[in-house]
């Protein structure tokens, strides 16, 4: 089902055209984002959108989620993780799977600039394990507006699932995800001359050696393996204090099913587990019908944030109600 999720072509045709927005996170980083803004967008619930490694804003999930979540009246905002999407030219730096300053700054931003009332964060793959990381990072002070975090197949324990990835029935996987990350240097290469040194990238053969030479000393950590267990979610799962989805599957190639029976997410309240038998690795297809193209997890996360968004203005309205009264109250005291 993985494959079959991957080489599937996709079409969106009442997907309206995105409106690019940019977002500068620091003065070295600018990330882009593709936006699908409602007529009434200030008094909409918004789906940010979170790819995996490899991804951008045009993956098909990110387009399915984004497609899906306009037709129920929601904005979506389909991030560009930096160095994502061709633009490796707007930040000088690289990005890993536990990043989520830019995921932080874009929600800071809609909501105390532009204002949008209620925000709900989206992940697949590695943008799922940011997604629950970054719930985590927020704990029991998120965000007014984040009304619920949901992730697709999350690398909650990177270590487990690099060593997943580097079995021999997963060979196609990492050779593909190595040839895009090689690409990617190359091309910060074309944009930053010398900022990376590249003489030891050809004979980069796997992720983890990817991440020994450039990713964790570029971000100071000691190793990958030091990189992958600060940077998984499972490091804060017990501190999300928000509406958590996660979909996963137990017949993923590479994200093992074990760390999603760990006490830690089961004793979360907040928590809300799909543990399926099948859907392998971001895939979860169904049967389609005219009116459904068969991708289940995209349908579940639209359906989880429109009950978070319910639920979040009925208990706004309930205080409303309820402030006016202990005013007059006040008054007669």
């Amino acid at each position: 089902m993985t494959l079959v999720g991957w080489g599937n072509p996709r079409r969106f045709p009442n997907l309206p055209e995105p409106v690019a927005r940019t977002f500068d996170v620091n003065p070295q980083t600018r990330v882009v984002a593709d936006c699908h803004w409602q007529p009434d967008a200030s008094t909409r619930p918004t789906i940010l959108a979170l790819h995996g490694l490899n991804g951008s804003s045009h993956s098909h999930y990110m387009k399915g989620i984004a497609a899906k979540a306009w037709a129920r009246g929601m904005n979506v905002v389909r991030l560009n993780q930096r160095n994502c999407g061709n633009t490796e030219h707007l930040s000088a730096g690289l990005f890993h799977s536990g990043l989520t300053e830019d995921a932080r700054h874009v929600i800071h931003e809609l909501t105390t600039v532009d204002g949008l009332p209620t925000i709900a964060v989206a992940g697949y793959s590695l943008g799922g394990n940011l997604a629950l990381k970054l719930a985590g990072e927020y704990g029991s002070a998120p965000p007014a507006a984040l009304v619920g975090v949901a992730a697709v197949s999350p690398i909650i324990e990177i270590g487990e699932c690099t060593r997943a990835l580097e079995r021999p029935q997963n060979v196609l996987y990492e050779w593909n995800f190595v040839r895009e990350l090689k690409k990617r240097m190359q091309r910060k290469e074309q944009h930053w001359p010398g900022l990376f040194d590249l003489t030891r990238l050809s004979a980069i053969r796997t992720v983890r050696e990817f991440d020994n030479v450039y990713t964790a000393p570029h971000f100071g950590f000691a190793d990958a393996e030091d990189y992958y267990y600060r940077c998984s979610a499972m490091r804060v799962a017990d501190r999300i204090g928000v509406p958590a989805l996660i979909i996963t599957a137990e017949d993923d190639p590479f994200v093992p099913p074990g760390p999603f029976r760990s006490p830690i997410l089961k004793a979360n309240p907040h928590i809300e587990l799909h543990l399926t038998k099948h859907g392998g690795h971001c895939g979860f297809l169904a049967s389609g019908t005219r009116h459904d193209d068969g991708y289940w997890a995209e349908t579940q996360i639209v359906r989880f944030v429109e009950r978070q968004h319910s639920r979040t203005s009925e208990r706004r309205s309930q205080n409303a109600e309820v402030r006016p009264e202990v005013a007059a109250l006040s008054s007669e005291l």
